[in-house]
């Protein structure tokens, strides 16, 4: 696992400073802030009664569209075919603009594939601390080629609910409990864990997911997870969707 955990944000305890302080080095530039999109797609069972060339067709028109947006987010697509009931497709969208999440989906439902395409589930969140961006130092903080994303084969999702008790706790203490969660995951190396926060967009307090190449460490991990004291103020019962990152074409190949 790589934490990506980047320093508190003292923006806004700072009073504005118009002018820099020549005697020490310049702070860099804030990182801004990501909206995060998981959509899962569920595939209506009459699309593989379509013939051949009909799908053809029709999956062209929907990777065109999906295409278009490649310059808008940082875009991966998944596979659950054969790994989950509730979802067939899902697509991993990071970017800045919630009218561009809004206006893609819009465009891909009015495609012909696209009316064959169910919502199984839709997840919206935001960056804070724990950003997709590394603190290592190297270029522009902001430059789109520091993101850290889509870099595991699989790609596990867990929406995040708590307890009532968790909200009695300060918000020191349970950045404490979420720090010593990322601690285990160090010692599953190969496992990269994204956290973002959903309060206000659903009932969820967190998205949590993990990216690695091999699905028996993430089990591991998960086992080790339980046990923690802010595990035991999570809400049991939440779906965790098991994804396969592959590109679009197989995505919807693997549709039947």
């Amino acid at each position: 696992m790589e934490l990506l955990n980047r320093p508190k944000d003292q923006s806004e305890a700072k009073s504005l400073r118009l002018v820099a302080d020549s005697k020490g080095p310049l702070e860099p530039p804030d990182v801004q802030k990501q909206f995060v999109n998981f959509m899962f797609f569920r595939v209506n069972p009459s699309w593989r009664k379509l013939d051949r060339e009909t799908k053809s067709i029709f999956r062209r028109e929907f990777q065109s569209v999906h295409d278009s947006f490649q310059n808008d987010f940082l875009l991966y697509s998944y596979s659950l075919v054969g790994f989950d009931s509730k979802a067939d497709l899902m697509f991993w969208r990071i970017g800045h603009s919630l009218d561009l999440v809004q206006d893609m989906t819009a465009k891909l439902f009015r495609t012909s594939l696209g009316s064959y395409l169910e919502t199984a589930e839709n997840y919206l969140a935001i960056t804070k601390r724990m950003t997709f961006i590394p603190d290592d130092g190297l270029g522009d903080p902001q430059s789109r080629s520091h993101v850290i994303a889509g870099s595991g084969k699989y790609h596990f999702v867990y929406p995040c609910a708590k307890h009532a008790d968790w909200y009695d706790k300060t918000g020191d203490e349970r950045d404490a409990l979420i720090e010593e969660n990322f601690m285990v995951g160090k010692k599953f190396p190969n496992i990269r864990i994204h956290l973002t926060h959903a309060f206000g967009f659903s009932e969820q307090e967190y998205l949590i997911s993990f990216e690695t190449d091999e699905p028996r460490d993430f089990l591991s991990l998960a086992e080790e997870l339980r046990q923690t004291p802010a595990s035991k103020l999570t809400l049991r019962g939440m779906p965790v969707y098991t994804c396969r990152q592959r590109t679009l074409a197989e995505c919807l190949d693997a549709l039947g």
